[in-house]
């Protein structure tokens, strides 16, 4: 989530109603990240998105030269769509989580109930938002390398 767009930038280019979609991301900022923790030749500063205030704070931890793993996650790793496609080559492995859609949606909305949004408020941004996301990715993503399914795992 360390790229999200801020809201400021989401609101100027018109797509605070869709934060969290594909779009609102710095995808070639995250690919940069990437290619220079792959690199391995210097620590590296990475942003980390604060929650408590809906920023991603710049240069927030360090990932330091000797890390020998690094794990990344996010909603659209393996998104089949340009640019998030032009990420597949960064990855040594990827795993997919297979979520039932509806189980999806229960834990969307308890999210946002959780955050504090009213059950009307939070049931409308799943509606609106989380779901065409979550379907998006359900019909357009690439074949992960492992699939974990109700927490076993089987080669995709």
């Amino acid at each position: 989530d360390g790229f999200h767009y801020d809201d400021r930038v989401l609101d100027q280019i018109g797509w605070r109603q869709r934060k969290g979609a594909p779009e609102t991301f710095d995808v070639t900022g995250y690919e940069a990240l990437l290619r220079r923790l792959k690199a391995a030749d210097a620590d590296v500063a990475i942003p980390v998105f604060d929650r408590s205030i809906e920023i991603s704070r710049a240069a927030a931890a360090i990932v330091p030269k000797a890390a020998k793993f690094i794990v990344t996650e996010g909603n659209y790793l393996l998104l089949d769509e340009e640019p998030w496609r032009g990420l597949a080559p960064l990855f040594d492995l990827t795993v997919y989580l297979d979520v039932p859609r509806e189980e999806l949606e229960r834990r969307l909305v308890q999210r946002w109930l959780d955050h504090g949004r009213s059950p009307e408020a939070g049931r409308a941004w799943v509606d609106s938002n989380d779901l065409p996301n979550v379907d998006r990715v359900l019909t357009h993503r690439r074949i992960a390398d492992l699939v974990l399914d109700n927490g076993g795992s089987r080669a995709a």
